[in-house]
């Protein structure tokens, strides 16, 4: 299971409303000082994620701090998904024009371009409405 805190900003009948700290890879390295990366996650460091969850059974507060789950399977599918599926778009859109289609070279890497942008756009539609899914997939403990 994949773990993260977060804390309750509000609590309605049926859903949670939490925050989450988004981290970066920068926050341990031994070089975070002297790193540009490291100086540009410092200049950002204060950004919160903030998401609707499915109310678990329970006594829930604002302000109180609870832990999000997520199952490691879940995470590695659609991060597989969201890497994976651009890159085979861009290649298969290049091949097939070049080959398929026969265009100009400045055309197939404008249309292999093309595809992996749009392949973004219906990447994100198509997650947008799996949220739900994905939603029932968290669970939610309370920390004492």
């Amino acid at each position: 299971m994949i773990r993260e805190l977060a804390e309750v900003i509000a609590v309605e009948s049926d859903s949670l409303l939490v925050s989450t700290e988004l981290k970066t890879g920068c926050n341990g390295c031994a070089q975070q000082n002297t790193c540009g990366a490291g100086i540009i996650s410092k200049a950002f460091s204060d950004r919160r994620a903030e998401f609707r969850i499915h109310r678990p059974k329970g006594q829930f507060t604002p302000g109180q701090q609870v832990e999000l789950l997520l199952p490691e399977q879940a995470l590695t599918r659609y991060s597989l998904m969201v890497y994976l599926l651009p890159i085979l778009a861009l290649l298969l859109i290049a091949i097939a024009t070049r080959q398929l289609l026969s265009w100009p070279e400045g055309w197939v890497i404008l249309s292999a371009f093309s595809g992996f942008a749009f392949s973004f756009y219906l990447l994100r539609r198509w997650l947008q409405q799996r949220d739900i899914q994905v939603a029932q997939l968290l669970s939610v403990q309370q920390i004492d």
